[in-house]
């Protein structure tokens, strides 16, 4: 079994394969992107919306709370942990207008479901590009048996060639690149969306608290 597996590993192949796939995704997504795929590999098995979403929903009560007894100016005050909250709360706190804090939402949701779906996109990529990159071995370890069909001793490292980038290429794509993927569109829709909950609920919050006559009297008894 051990022989079997030794067999199977090529240093060299692998490593051009490998270097075949990132060339495509790079191509065809540019460097940025690919130092947010590699990044969003970090958070790939320990990040956890529900438990992010159960996080925001108490913070979220937090805020009402002193929305209601001290106003909107001091919603920066409720401490989280979770990065978009809290700079959600600290633009909460010093807007004006609702519809600053509106255009914020919008943007920041929309640039983060931009940058997900772009680190997505390049495993993406790397899946579709790995089978039709073994194949492309695949024929060059055909053409070499073909050329060398009156000696033997040539044919084996062709043939081993032709089957190792298939094997290579399949392993890379369904056991790797596409797992990664759907992991990740997953994970980007499960964390949009309680993050869209959140930024309703604030702007419900802002809206019935964003009262120019009452928040001038809170900051006078503050």
């Amino acid at each position: 079994m051990i022989g079997i597996v030794t067999q199977l590993f090529d240093p060299l192949t692998l490593a051009v394969m490998i270097a075949g796939v990132g060339a495509v995704a790079l191509f065809q997504n540019g460097g940025p992107a690919i130092g947010r795929a590699l990044l969003a590999l970090l958070p790939l098995f320990r990040a956890d919306p529900d438990k992010d979403q159960a996080a925001a929903r108490a913070a979220l009560l937090k805020i009402d709370q002193v929305a209601q007894l001290r106003g909107l100016a001091c919603t920066d005050r409720v401490r989280t942990a979770n990065p978009f909250l809290a700079e959600a709360a600290r633009r909460l706190a010093n807007s004006d207008k609702v519809e600053q804090f509106e255009i914020w939402v919008a943007q920041a949701l929309a640039d983060r479901a931009r940058r997900h779906a772009s680190a997505r996109n390049v495993w993406l990529s790397i899946a579709d590009a790995a089978p039709a990159l073994g194949m492309a071995g695949t024929i060059l370890g055909l053409i070499g048996m073909f050329a060398a069909m009156d000696d033997p001793a040539a044919l084996g490292p062709s043939m081993a060639l032709a089957l190792l980038t298939t094997l290579y290429g399949v392993v890379i794509a369904n056991l790797i690149a596409a797992p990664i993927a759907s992991r990740l569109g997953d994970l980007s829709e499960r964390e949009l969306a309680w993050q869209k909950e959140a930024a309703g609920r604030m702007l419900a919050i802002a809206r019935r608290e964003n009262v120019p006559a009452r928040r001038a009297s809170i900051r006078e008894v503050a």
